[in-house]
């Protein structure tokens, strides 16, 4: 769509401001300057999963609530709550309909500290240029049902938007459980999970620790399913303590003390984890070990790269300047001299975690543009089979709402030859496995954002 009048300008920015995908800011001199929110955009690759996690937490009223604000940007909650029950209303049961009301009453206004959505503001009532259409459409509905009498709802001007932060914690969570379970068993996961859920609204989500917590009420909030006794539990929290990754912390003597889960040690464990993983699958199992070694031992010469990893002089060179030229380890050049000759000047092989995490970060981002064009192509190369299809399927539907036949409908049906159903189904395909990779470079980008964001943070 080109964009070649001011009208359509104004329009344009209206909806990217209602989704907050645009900052304005009155200047002093009289003029608006806007800002393109590079973040906010970004997020817009996570959408799916966020509308899938708000399903499996609260079915469907919490699928289609996160739907609907990510479809607006922001709406009034009176206004959120009658879209969705508008569009549950065709699929529930006569008997089930009052149980709507019930649960978004309990879902929002006795549970204030609610996760996925959040209040961000009073004032005058917004709109945006693609909204106000529909808000006419239904206040002329509302006159119509009431008999000409329109009142603003009582929480007019009160605007609710999805806390991504939350989401953001929700997914941080269960990649620290997952790595818990993968490391030890899921017993041990399950005491992690029961501590980041009891320090889910007490702790801040830009935190490094969570709150401290007894073992006492850690045992207290454990799930009764996994019967686990208090000296089971206090072993678990032992062997958590004295872990290696040191993704839970001990405070105070041996008979008692509290215990923080450190969530910025967990996710610097899980950005390092991501990046062997990527040497491994790019360079081979050899230069996961060489670079293993350098993170472990921080510094090292390419002697001592060799006789640490038991590798050949030429192979361990071959590698070393491979990830060099990927600038997956850097070198450190720490002179004897003044004179910085090369024979009497160390050079020290390293790997620069937060450096390296930036670099496949931006190539994560890259490889979903890719993904995206790819989709873009396929979809394109396949658009009139794609019309075809969609055109069937409207006069199949509007056949089997008038009572068609069988023979009727299989004539329709036979519109689409062998070929062309054999092309949808690959099309099917391949769209699908590029959605797919889309969601697990999505959650590699979601391990190194978290890493980068939680060390920036840190004084």
């Amino acid at each position: 769509m080109k964009i070649n009048s001011l009208p359509q300008v104004k329009k344009a920015l209206c909806v990217l401001i209602q989704h907050n995908l645009v900052h304005y800011e009155l200047q002093p001199r009289g003029f608006v300057e806007y800002e393109a929110q590079s973040r906010r955009i970004l997020r817009l690759l996570r959408y799916p999963r966020y509308i899938y996690t708000a399903k499996s937490l609260y079915g469907d009223p919490g699928e289609l609530l996160v739907e609907e604000i990510l479809l607006h940007g922001h709406l009034p909650m009176s206004s959120a709550v009658s879209r969705v029950a508008e569009r549950l209303r065709d699929t529930m049961e006569g008997g089930k309909k009052g149980i709507l009301g019930c649960c978004f009453d309990g879902f929002f206004w006795e549970k204030p500290g609610f996760w996925v959505v959040v209040l961000t503001g009073k004032g005058k009532r917004r709109h945006s240029c693609n909204e106000e259409e529909e808000e006419e459409e239904h206040k002329a509905k509302r006159m119509k049902q009431e008999g000409g009498k329109s009142e603003p709802p009582p929480d007019d001007g009160i605007y609710w938007q999805v806390n991504f932060e939350r989401f953001h914690q929700h997914f941080r969570d269960q990649a620290l459980v997952s790595a818990v379970a993968s490391r030890m068993d899921q017993a041990s996961s399950e005491v992690v999970r029961t501590m980041l859920r009891m320090s889910e609204v007490t702790t801040a989500s830009g935190a490094s620790h969570t709150q401290p917590l007894s073992s006492n009420e850690i045992f207290r909030s454990l799930p009764s399913g996994y019967n686990i006794g208090r000296q089971v539990l206090d072993q678990y929290l032992a062997l958590l303590a004295d872990d290696p990754l040191e993704f839970v912390a001990k405070s105070g003597d041996s008979g008692g003390g509290t215990y923080t889960v450190n969530l910025h040690k967990a996710l610097v464990s899980l950005a390092t984890a991501t990046l062997e993983s990527i040497v491994e699958e790019r360079f081979g199992s050899r230069c996961a070990r060489i670079f293993r070694l350098l993170l472990r031992k921080k510094h090292l010469e390419q002697k001592q790269v060799e006789d640490f990893a038991m590798i050949p002089a030429k192979e361990a060179k071959d590698m070393l300047y491979r990830m060099l030229s990927e600038n997956l380890v850097s070198l450190q050049e720490i002179p004897k001299t003044p004179d910085h000759a090369p024979s009497r000047t160390f050079y020290l092989y390293t790997v620069n975690v937060m450096g390296s995490a930036r670099m496949l970060l931006h190539r994560c981002y890259k490889s979903v543009a890719n993904l995206m064009e790819r989709r873009q192509h396929e979809m394109q190369e396949n658009k009139r089979l794609l019309d075809k299809s969609q055109r069937v399927e409207a006069i199949l539907a509007s056949m089997q709402a008038t009572g068609a036949e069988q023979a009727q409908l299989h004539e329709v049906e036979e519109m689409i030859t062998g070929p062309e159903r054999q092309q949808l189904e690959t099309l099917k395909r391949n769209v699908n496995k590029i959605d797919a990779s889309e969601n697990q470079v999505d959650e590699t980008i979601f391990v190194l954002e978290s890493f980068i964001e939680s060390t920036m943070r840190r004084p």
